[in-house]
């Protein structure tokens, strides 16, 4: 399984249009939100062919550079993955270096934290995985 720009040993894959990798995702979201440049499926949309399969990573610095074109750093990022299994906890610090390295940014900027469904709803039920992300971008105005 792919999350967080690693690869996890599991019995179970994500599936998606890309190579799903649902953490880098909600971090792609996050980061053009806070721009003001609308969402992942309008940069990387699902019916242009050259998506399919698409490293999530490549999607993921590429929305960071139309971030930095509109004159922002990145000040930080916190994410939430929630999955019953697999246990996320031993992953959680070589995802935060590669998103690190993904956005160009010092691992002290990436927040990973790791959540089961406690054997409630579809992740508790171990049918469904989510990761959400917020960002802090600092405007090149703000910097001192």
């Amino acid at each position: 399984m792919r999350l967080g720009g690693i690869d996890i040993p599991h019995d179970r894959h994500l599936v998606g249009h890309s190579d799903a990798d649902a953490l880098l995702h909600a971090i792609t979201d996050a980061l053009l939100g806070a721009a003001g440049l609308g969402d992942i499926g309008e940069m990387f949309p699902d019916t242009d062919e050259a998506n399919r399969g698409r490293d999530s990573a490549e999607m993921l610095s590429q929305a960071a550079e139309a971030v930095r074109q509109k004159n922002y750093q990145i000040g930080n990022i916190d994410c939430i993955m929630f999955a019953q299994r697999p246990r996320l906890t031993p992953f959680k610090e070589p995802i935060r270096e590669r998103v690190a390295e993904i956005l160009a940014v010092t691992p002290d900027a990436i927040g990973i934290k790791a959540k089961t469904g406690e054997q409630i709803g579809p992740v508790g039920l171990d049918v469904a995985m989510m990761a959400q992300s917020v960002a802090l971008l600092i405007g090149d105005d703000e910097v001192a």
